[in-house]
């Protein structure tokens, strides 16, 4: 059955971003950049990024906020290279403002209740799931709304002591269930379902 989706990176201490909305934290990580080399012996290590492919083939919609649109933009120079937009699914940007369209990407803006958002979402995926790419709040919102079905997390060993929280609500051990945990690389990989 489909799912509704938060798949992201986080630092030990809670954060996805740091307080300038930057992920080049992540980017530091072994494994944890895309254009990461093979180490010295010529094999990659199964990284975050090879599950996240794997995930990645499963979503047909995607969900994202206007910082972590914005910054994607910015750091992928996509309105000079928009054949850099990493998604081909339908794609939703919560916002109150105008934002610029990156040329040729299947995009919607849209603000308000994400209720809406999330209905056109699960008609545009079918069976596929649906992934809300970030930040913290947006999710949060999907998670008041009883809309958010799995929250899946690559623990980088990071800690930022300010910035973008992971979700930015009281969640309770009674609301989680684990259903995955594994290391890969330096990164702790944890899945927890949500009990609505």
């Amino acid at each position: 059955m489909a799912k509704t989706v938060y798949n992201t990176a986080t630092t030990v201490d809670g954060f996805i971003a740091d307080p300038d909305n930057s992920l080049e934290w992540l980017f530091t990580v072994p494994g944890g950049h895309p254009d990461e080399e093979p180490g010295p012996d010529g094999e990659a290590a199964e990284t975050p990024l090879d599950e996240m492919a794997e995930f990645f083939e499963g979503i047909g919609a995607v969900c994202m906020g206007s910082t972590t649109y914005e910054w994607i933009v910015r750091h992928e120079r996509l309105l000079d290279h928009p054949d850099k937009w990493a998604y081909p699914q339908p794609s939703w940007v919560l916002t109150s403002r105008d934002l610029p369209a990156v040329p040729g990407a299947d995009i919607t803006f849209a603000s308000g209740d994400v209720r809406e958002v999330h209905a056109a979402m699960v008609e545009a995926a079918g069976d596929k799931d649906r992934w809300i790419v970030g930040g913290g709040d947006l999710v949060g919102q999907f998670f008041d709304a009883g809309l958010l079905d799995e929250i899946r997390v690559s623990l980088a060993p990071v800690f930022l002591g300010a910035g973008a929280q992971l979700l930015p609500r009281r969640i309770l051990s009674d609301r989680l269930e684990l259903i995955e945990a594994k290391p890969i690389g330096q990164f702790a990989n944890l899945a927890y379902r949500v009990k609505n």
